[in-house]
């Protein structure tokens, strides 16, 4: 069988399952499920962009890095999961319209490496933040994977307002 046909075999299913037809059907489910899509978006991107500056070195002789990791993850956190929620639930509404995009590769694609940074971070470098934590330059590796952060999740939105149209 074919990627493209398993793919919409796939879609097609998602879009008629309960699911599918209630964010179809539903009076104003659709645009509630973006309006809170869009928040989430706002607690996720923002604050990981703020940690992402700081990881450049901006504010690094103001606040601790520790300090920025402890207080703006956890809405990054937050908003991930109101926007993993509310995307899935809109993507199995119009399954096979987000599948058919060209823009859907790219924003599940800059999903995955944004969460595959997210690990490699947190595993590598980050162990060593004690040393780089205040008044201290971050190191190189710190610095790209604030970028490899920012670029994707800019990537992301862009790419999701793609998929509109």
């Amino acid at each position: 069988m074919e990627v493209t046909t398993w793919l919409a075999e796939i879609s097609g299913r998602l879009e008629q399952s309960g699911i599918g037809e209630a964010v179809r059907m539903t009076p104003a489910l659709y645009p509630i499920l973006e309006s809170l899509h869009i928040l989430g978006i706002a607690l996720l991107v923002g604050p990981a962009l703020a940690v992402d500056l700081r990881l450049l070195g901006i504010g690094r002789d103001v606040v601790p890095m520790t300090i920025v990791a402890r207080y703006l993850l956890p809405m990054s956190h937050a908003g991930f999961t109101v926007v993993a929620v509310t995307g899935a639930a809109m993507f199995i509404g119009i399954a096979l319209a987000v599948t058919s995009s060209p823009a859907a590769p790219w924003k599940f694609g800059l999903i995955a490496l944004a969460g595959v940074n997210i690990v490699i971070f947190h595993t590598g470098v980050y162990r060593t933040v004690k040393s780089w934590d205040f008044h201290a330059q971050p190191p190189l590796r710190a610095k790209v994977a604030a970028l490899v952060s920012a670029s994707s999740w800019m990537g992301v939105v862009a790419a999701g307002r793609f998929l509109a149209y």
